[in-house]
Order: structure tokens, then C-alpha cells, then sequence
């Protein structure tokens, strides 16, 4: 587990220029950027895949989280691994193969990411928690931006700090949707580390929505 981090959703940034927005991502400070892939299956909406991915990966230096909102992921963890994923996150409920796609992640040699939907226990992850760098709690209901971040999810983070100390395990603890410079703070309380962010930080200047959500952390 490691300090804080903000990781700006390319989701909510302008597709005809991710060239000039990962820049812009890159001038915050930001370690992380996020970036959605979705199959218009597992969630209704489609964004982009590997290819994309590849295209960015040769305009910055960023780490790329990528999240994988579709059905069978790990038919696409070789191809995520040659586009320049540095963390790949796949959902619980996207495969019945959980155990044996976060091993290919990993054998890849990308960081490996779990991630839950609101509505999933934290025990359909209870088998896995000692194999991955990142638990993602979705705060919303994947597959659009802009929604209202669902408050019952600080005790599903907290659930799993619990967790994870009981267990002496050092996984980071991402929360993804609604996250603003209010709720950013609801999260941090509840025990995440890392922060995902989009139509907050990209409906107004960039740096210094940011620099509201490190302050809203660092306060």
C-alpha cells in the first residue's frame, strides 16, 4: 500500500486529442492515468480497446490503469500487456475464471487489479486478495461517467482494510465514480488510496480541479 494518488478518467477527456490531454494530465503531477475499456456487453457503453491504448501508451510516460468493464477479459491480457497496460483491473463478475486471469496478468508482468460492482460482496474476491496489487470498489454502476457516487460504498472500503490488515496483506484500495473534491474525502475516511476522477476534473481547468482534490487529502 502506498500514499495517495489521483487518477485523472480519460473517459471524461476529448477523444480527438488524447495526444494533448494525457499532456495536460501529465502537467498535474498525477502518477496515474485511468483509462476505461468497455465492450458495450458487460456494461451497455463502448469506448475503446487495445489499439487506442497502444496509441497513447507512445505519448506518455504515465502508469496506465486500465479497467476492464468487459465479459471474458482474459482473452484480451496479452494484447492489453503489448499496448503498455502497467495495471490491468478486471471485474469479479466478467469471468468465471478469477483466480486463473489475474494469474495470467501477472505472469504478463503487469500489476494485477481486482475490481467489484456495487452491488458484489467483497467475498466473491475473499479467494484472491492475497494475489493482487490493487482492490478497485466501484462507487457507481460502471459504464458512464457523470454519476452520483453511492455513499454506502465507505463501508465496503472500510470491510476491506479490515481485511486487509487481518490478512497482512499491502494492496492498494482504489474507489472509481462521483468522486469530487466532497467525496474524495468520504473515500479517503473510509481507507482508499487512490482516487479515480473524471467529469469532475475534466468539465473545468484540469490542474486546478487537482490541486481541490489533493487538497481536500492533504487538509
Amino acid at each position: 500500500m502506498s500514499s495517495y494518488k489521483i487518477a485523472p478518467s480519460i473517459l471524461a477527456a476529448d477523444y480527438a486529442n488524447f495526444e494533448k490531454e494525457l499532456k495536460r494530465i501529465e502537467k498535474t503531477g498525477v502518477e496515474y492515468v485511468h483509462i476505461d475499456i468497455m465492450d458495450g456487453h458487460f456494461v451497455p457503453n463502448i469506448s475503446f480497446g487495445a489499439d487506442v491504448v497502444g496509441a497513447m501508451r507512445k505519448h506518455s510516460k504515465l502508469v496506465f490503469d486500465c479497467h476492464m468493464m468487459v465479459s471474458n477479459p482474459e482473452q484480451h491480457i496479452e494484447t492489453m500487456a503489448r499496448a503498455g497496460a502497467d495495471i490491468l483491473t478486471i471485474h469479479a463478475e466478467a469471468t468465471n475464471h478469477l483466480h486463473g486471469a489475474l494469474q495470467k496478468i501477472k505472469a504478463a508482468g503487469m500489476r494485477a487489479s481486482v475490481v467489484v460492482n456495487p452491488a458484489t460482496p467483497l467475498s466473491a474476491i475473499d479467494y484472491v486478495l492475497d494475489m493482487v496489487d490493487q482492490v478497485l470498489i466501484m462507487t457507481v454502476n460502471p459504464g458512464f461517467g457523470g454519476q452520483v457516487y453511492i455513499p454506502e460504498m465507505g463501508r465496503k472500503v472500510a470491510e476491506l482494510v479490515s481485511l486487509r490488515e487481518a490478512r497482512g496483506l499491502e494492496f492498494d484500495i482504489e474507489v472509481d465514480g462521483g468522486i469530487d473534491a466532497t467525496t474524495i474525502r468520504h473515500a479517503k475516511e473510509a481507507g482508499a488510496n487512490v482516487f479515480v476522477a473524471g467529469s469532475y476534473l475534466f468539465k473545468e481547468d484540469l490542474e486546478e480541479r487537482v490541486q481541490t482534490l489533493r487538497d481536500a487529502l492533504y487538509e
